[in-house]
């Protein structure tokens, strides 16, 4: 009875690892994800409007975040605050910040993040493409990092977000996208939107 014993024991054990271990962990991964490899080769260079990268800025405590979006041509900025990083959130912010003008966007670039993972939500709103960098290769959504470099000016990295107000979010991102850049000819962003999109600019001011 004892041997007996032992081995039911063994079994259910040797059961609940394999039901543990014996398949892939799929928890966290992120559904129906497209490589940024599969990615269109005439996004690498920056000829049109509309190809963008987005990523979260996160606060003290992970209390309240940032979505940050950056076109890749123009290097236009839009910056939001939101209470968390729920995937939900992160949705809904996204795509009321690009909403009035998705007839001109064609693609957004993402990192791995789980508060991504109700992108095909976002990307069949707004009739766009969405892709995936590679994961820990900051350096393939280059543009996104180096503007959130410039909103690290304004708001430091572990700050307390609950400090600026939407009306401040509001005035730094306009000083960025006002502010000239040397790959733009020292134009700034918003003077290039201006010039070669007209209308898109009116309908963000």
């Amino acid at each position: 009875m004892k041997i007996r014993a032992v081995l039911s024991s063994s079994s259910t054990f040797q059961k609940s690892k394999k039901e543990e271990y014996g398949s892939p962990e799929t928890r966290g991964q992120l559904a129906n994800r497209k490589s940024i490899h599969d990615r269109p080769i005439e996004i690498e260079q920056r000829h049109r409007f509309g190809d963008l990268e987005i990523d979260t800025i996160v606060g003290k405590n992970h209390q309240q975040s940032l979505v940050s979006i950056v076109d890749r041509k123009t290097g236009y900025l839009w910056l939001k605050k939101f209470s968390s990083r729920k995937a939900e959130e992160v949705c809904q912010t996204t795509i009321s910040l690009l909403e009035p003008i998705k007839d001109q966007l064609k693609t957004i670039t993402a990192d791995n993040g789980k508060e991504f993972s109700l992108h095909e939500c976002v990307a069949q709103e707004l009739e766009i493409d969405w892709y995936f960098a590679d994961p820990y290769s900051a350096w393939q959504r280059g543009t996104n990092e180096n503007t959130n470099g410039l909103v690290r000016q304004y708001i430091r990295k572990g700050s307390d977000l609950n400090q600026y107000t939407d009306e401040y979010i509001s005035e730094i991102t306009d000083r960025i996208n006002h502010r000239p850049r040397k790959r733009l000819g020292f134009k700034s962003p918003s003077q290039v939107l201006w010039q070669q999109h007209g209308v898109a600019l009116q309908m963000l001011i």
